[in-house]
């Protein structure tokens, strides 16, 4: 019998059977994103996390010096330019016996639907908080999001290192605010240029850290016992009957860990350090992946949960992204396995295409570093090299297709007209326009018959995509393009058999349709909205369009 850290579950590997015969690469497996409001420090919180789990040797900060190859998680130009993540990233490293799949999110509220997707794939999150700053609007949506799919969430209180609020109290906002229990895994010991260290509660160990250079390089730490005579004139008398004085009082009062309740979301193990100096990285990372939960079943449309010790190989497409490798023009797919065993050149279906496909050439990340992936199994995430056949949601399985559960399309908040500023290009826009969209980056709406503009419109959730859009087309496509603002509030797919396009071109209202030819209204106002739908009772106006197989449906 082995023992399971989540649930505590024991799993007999004796009888190799089909339900069974793979649990044990499952339970190894950890997929987990990382949310946070911007500027809390999520990308340097994942180098650490790869420095510390010994994939790279030399973590810099997102603005490093040039002069040093620092591994980051940022591979656009744009990102590094301007220090925040604006697209998704997976990173993959083995450690102590773990696979480990991160899924570092962009905070910025602009790239919000982007991480919607993420979530999709993740099995548990971490939630970065800013000790100074505490729940922020960015990461209460996020929290929220995950709330909605069941994913079980992990808190991480970074920048120690800088003076912020009380850890009590940042413990009594995450219930006020979030409305979820918090359970201290670790407890800080000082705090601004104080911080020395935490209390590890579950060995009882304090663990004093050594300060480097610029948090480049793991950190030299020093294990003492609470009740070590020499620990108060090492931390100060002072800062030792506070932390005394504390640890008894979350002993008393304070929540017991207990994983089912985290796995419902009633509570959050929550850690304390700072991603910058290095300061109780190590220890976190330890714990969450003792602690963090393994692939779990993912439903399908019809109802069902499909198993990931199954042995039947199943996964969706959560993720597409092109021009990773400009040099080479590339387009690579995300793929979330959820059962069975992958094999590098298998065969799968292809369920929206009704196809049988080859997957050649798997690849897993690290930074712009890429590897070929010869298996791997539920929880992991591979690239797929994507000739166009691939969409975000899409299925891929073995034997009899079925569906997983749609993937959201939100609604987008701002709107405009796009074309080439040089007609001559319209080939390349065309070309770059489609494939943006279909990475999700971008909503791409036609006008409806002979109404509305002649050219595209385009749909947001924040205005900022708007310049990474002109930006890559220029850099990846090199076409210039005109954007041209359109007074538009909201859209809604139109479902009802009562639904005629004529009764919505209107001075406040006009019809156009998405990619699939599924008929979206833009309205100008929410006065134009409420009035469409009271004068339009038959019809349904969604604020979401599932994606992949369903996709395509009228």
């Amino acid at each position: 019998m082995t023992n399971c850290p989540y649930r505590g579950i024991q799993i007999d590997m004796s009888n190799q059977s089909t339900t069974s015969r793979y649990a044990s690469e499952v339970q190894s497996r950890r997929t987990f994103a990382i949310i946070s409001h911007p500027d809390a420090g999520k990308t340097t919180l994942t180098e650490k996390l790869l420095l510390y789990g010994g994939a790279i040797r030399l973590a810099g900060s997102v603005k490093g010096r040039k002069a040093q190859r620092h591994a980051t998680s940022d591979w656009m130009e744009l990102e590094r330019q301007r220090g925040i993540s604006v697209t998704s990233t997976v990173l993959n490293f083995t450690y102590r016996g773990y696979q480990v799949n991160i899924l570092d999110t962009p905070g910025h509220q602009d790239f919000s639907e982007d991480t919607y997707r993420t979530l999709t794939a993740a099995d548990s999150a971490v939630m970065l908080i800013d000790v100074a700053k505490g729940v922020e609007p960015q990461t209460k949506k996020l929290f929220h999001v995950c709330r909605l799919r069941g994913i079980p969430i992990f808190t991480f209180v970074n920048k120690l290192d800088r003076f912020g609020k009380d850890p009590l109290e940042l413990m009594e906002e995450l219930e006020a605010v979030l409305g979820i229990r918090s359970c201290p895994m670790n407890w800080p010991i000082g705090m601004g240029p104080d911080f020395q260290g935490v209390f590890d509660r579950s060995s009882g160990q304090v663990l004093l850290f050594e300060a480097g250079r610029h948090g480049e390089r793991i950190v030299d730490t020093g294990s003492y016992g609470l009740e070590d005579p020499a620990l108060p004139d090492i931390i100060g008398q002072a800062q030792y009957q506070q932390l005394k004085d504390e640890i008894e009082l979350l002993d008393v009062a304070g929540d017991p860990l207990d994983l089912e309740r985290v796995a419902r979301g009633e509570l959050t193990p929550i850690f304390f350090g700072s991603a910058m100096t290095n300061f109780g990285v190590g220890p976190f990372l330890e714990a969450f992946l003792e602690l963090g939960p393994p692939p779990s079943p993912k439903p399908t449309e019809a109802g069902e949960l499909i198993p990931p010790d199954s042995e039947r190989f199943s996964g969706f497409i959560f993720k597409i992204q092109a021009n990773m490798n400009p040099a080479h023009r590339d387009r690579i797919a995300f793929l979330r396995i959820c059962s069975g065993r992958f094999e590098k050149g298998m065969a799968i279906r292809h369920g929206r295409l009704g196809k049988e496909i080859k997957l050649a050439q798997p690849q897993q990340f690290l930074a712009q570093e890429r590897s070929t992936v010869e298996e791997a199994y539920a929880g992991d995430i591979i690239g797929l090299f994507d000739p166009g056949i691939f969409r975000i949601g899409d299925t891929l399985c073995e034997g009899t297709p079925f569906d997983f559960t749609g993937i959201p399309r939100f609604s987008p908040e701002h709107f405009a007209s796009i074309r080439p500023r040089d007609t001559l290009k319209s080939k390349q826009f065309k070309k770059g326009l489609e494939q943006l969209a279909l990475e999700g980056a971008v909503q791409v709406f036609y006008p409806e018959g002979n109404y509305g503009a002649p050219e595209p419109v385009l749909g947001v959730v924040g205005e900022l995509q708007f310049e990474v859009l002109q930006y890559r087309l220029g850099s990846e496509y090199n076409v210039e393009v005109v954007l041209t603002r359109l007074p538009y509030e909201h859209a809604r797919w139109m479902k009802g058999a009562g639904f005629k396009p004529q009764d919505f071109q209107r001075q406040d209202t006009t019809c156009v349709t998405d990619h699939n030819g599924r008929p979206v209204v833009l309205f100008k106002s929410d006065w134009a909205l409420r009035w469409a739908e009271q004068n339009h009772p038959g019809l349904q106006f969604l604020t979401t369009a599932p994606m992949g197989l369903a996709d395509t449906e009228a």
